[in-house]
């Protein structure tokens, strides 16, 4: 008998912040990456903050930031570091998709967590919230165990329907009454996808997208949950 299957994104989506963001924080101050660094993404942060930029551009730039001065670390010290951020921020998600997470377990969803964080700090995140599988960025290390710089199979996680297609290739898992989250437009493709796509919390982009699809809405708002 197939098994149903649900993909959820995780930055922004069931971690209230993104993983990559507070893992370069870290990596700064662990003088892992320079502190010169924050002149990359200081602009684009202060845009965001003051609501006059986007938070995707903010992303994008700790994105490069995190791919420009990873190699070379020691993956070691690198490994220590993004265990001390899940352990700051573990408890730190919504509680829509922490619960939806435990009920689609219950009704024996097997549950792909997706997102383009370091496949090492989603592990440790993702291990306490019942995923069967993690789809993350994977960072090649060379002989000397420190980062290469190069990412690995960069075609199937640079998008999400690739993910999608590369689960369904186990004929164990059948696309009918899957499921997606998401919140941004980088989503699409993989909400595309499935039987029940969800947009918790989506940016503009992807609320006007869901809107003429007529997929599901839901936001997230202090101690409120309701659907648009």
């Amino acid at each position: 008998m197939q098994q149903k299957v649900a993909f959820l994104d995780i930055d922004g989506t069931v971690f209230r912040s993104s993983l990559l963001i507070e893992l370069v924080e870290a990596l700064i101050l662990a003088k892992l990456f320079p502190e010169s660094a924050r002149a990359s993404y200081e602009k684009s942060y202060q845009a965001w903050h003051n609501r006059e930029g986007t938070y995707e551009a903010y992303r994008d730039a700790m994105v490069k930031v995190f791919t420009s001065n990873i190699k070379g670390v020691d993956y070691s010290a690198f490994s220590d570091v993004g265990k001390e951020v899940v352990e700051a921020n573990q408890k730190r998600v919504y509680r829509y998709t922490r619960d939806l997470i435990s009920k689609l377990k219950k009704q024996n969803y097997h549950v792909v967590a997706i997102s383009q964080s370091p496949k090492t700090i989603l592990d440790e995140f993702c291990e306490g919230y019942g995923f069967d599988q993690v789809y993350g960025r994977v960072y090649e290390i060379g002989p000397t165990d420190a980062f290469t710089g190069e990412v690995l199979e960069e075609e199937i996680i640079s998008n999400k329907a690739n993910v999608i297609k590369r689960v369904l290739e186990d004929e164990q898992f059948m696309i009918d009454n899957s499921v997606a989250v998401g919140d941004t437009e980088s989503d699409i493709s993989m909400l595309d996808m499935v039987a029940m796509p969800v947009c918790f919390n989506p940016n503009n982009t992807l609320f006007q997208h869901a809107k003429r699809m007529g997929w599901k809405v839901v936001v997230e708002r202090k101690d409120v949950i309701y659907e648009l």
